[in-house]
């Protein structure tokens, strides 16, 4: 019961990493691309200035959650994935320092170059979750002993860099929505042209990710040929985003958005499901919420410190995005 329970946690953990974190990668890697001027990218940052730091703990959370209910799955996973974690550990920090550094100065230069740190810095990390994710869903070389045995390439396929622009994107949408609702003119329409053009390839990467998903894992086996109701929901979301953009409904368009995020990362968490990461060399060797867990003590522990203290965080956290909900605008920006 409790393998489920936190295998279910860790799921919720992901949903809320990928949607909140999802348009603050899609504003960083729109930074240099909207903002036409200093003022500008400014304002830009400063949508998510409030935010950024806080949505990367939900990261962080279920990385912790991960290694305390699953270590075996933790030990596997970082350590064979430890180059692309690494790369997006950099990606981040860099993020985070640009954040803060930009705007020491106000040498032109100095403040464009800390732009584009922030731009890949925003674009690296959705490229490798998509290609962790397609290799969770289409398995990697593991052994007898849960070690993983492949290379860093091994991950590397069409599959999943198909899966890694897939989920750039989506995010890219995501953010572009987001900037829609949190400025205002001229970037607010800058944002929702760019939303009306990114959102048809957007669409057409993630239903080319599903068609190659049959083809690469088995989801046809697993679930046949109609995916279930949450895929089906999820890409009816994605789509309708197009037609709300038109009706000019940007906040419909990124709760759609959201939904299609937390509705396609519950699907691949639930295409695993039982396993945890699956062994391309001998299903035997796949682990499972069951070999790869902690003892039953450990679980009930954790499980009532998650009670005490998950709802805190929540409430502070939304108290956060509650302050900051005005729009953000030319005349009135800050530094962050």
């Amino acid at each position: 019961m409790y393998e489920t329970l936190w295998f279910v946690l860790i799921t919720v953990l992901f949903v809320g990493f990928f949607f909140l974190e999802g348009f603050d990668f899609g504003v960083g890697m729109l930074v240099p691309i909207l903002g036409k001027s200093d003022t500008e990218r400014r304002v830009i940052i400063n949508t998510i200035g409030p935010f950024w730091d806080g949505n990367e703990v939900w990261l962080i959370t279920a990385g912790g959650a991960m290694f305390a209910a699953f270590p075996n799955w933790y030990a596997t996973l970082f350590s064979g994935f430890y180059m692309a974690l690494f790369l997006m550990l950099l990606a981040l920090i860099g993020r985070g320092v640009a954040f803060e550094f930009r705007s020491k100065l106000e040498n032109p230069r100095w403040r464009k170059t800390w732009d584009w740190v922030i731009f890949f810095g925003s674009l690296l990390p959705p490229l490798l979750w998509g290609v962790a994710l397609a290799n969770l869903m289409r398995g990697v070389p593991i052994d007898g002993k849960m070690q993983y045995v492949g290379t860093f390439w091994d991950l590397i396929s069409v599959y999943s860099v198909v899966a890694g622009v897939s989920v750039v994107l989506l995010f890219l949408l995501h953010g572009a929505l987001f900037l829609a609702l949190k400025t205002e003119h001229p970037i607010r329409q800058k944002a929702h042209d760019f939303a009306v053009r990114i959102g048809a390839i957007a669409t057409l990467s993630v239903f080319i990710f599903i068609i190659l998903s049959y083809v690469e894992t088995d989801m046809f086996t697993q679930e046949g040929i109609n995916p279930g109701t949450v895929p089906v929901l999820a890409g009816i979301a994605l789509v309708s985003v197009r037609y709300l953009l038109k009706a000019k409904r940007e906040g419909w368009a990124f709760v759609m958005t959201g939904v299609t995020i937390t509705l396609s990362t519950i699907s691949v968490f639930t295409c695993l499901y039982p396993r945890v990461m699956i062994s391309s060399l001998n299903p035997d060797w796949t682990l499972t919420i069951h070999n790869a867990s902690s003892n039953e003590y450990t679980l009930k522990v954790m499980t009532v410190v998650a009670l005490c203290t998950v709802p805190l965080v929540l409430a502070y956290q939304a108290w956060t995005y509650w302050s900051f909900r005005k729009r953000v605008s030319v005349k009135d920006h800050l530094d962050y």
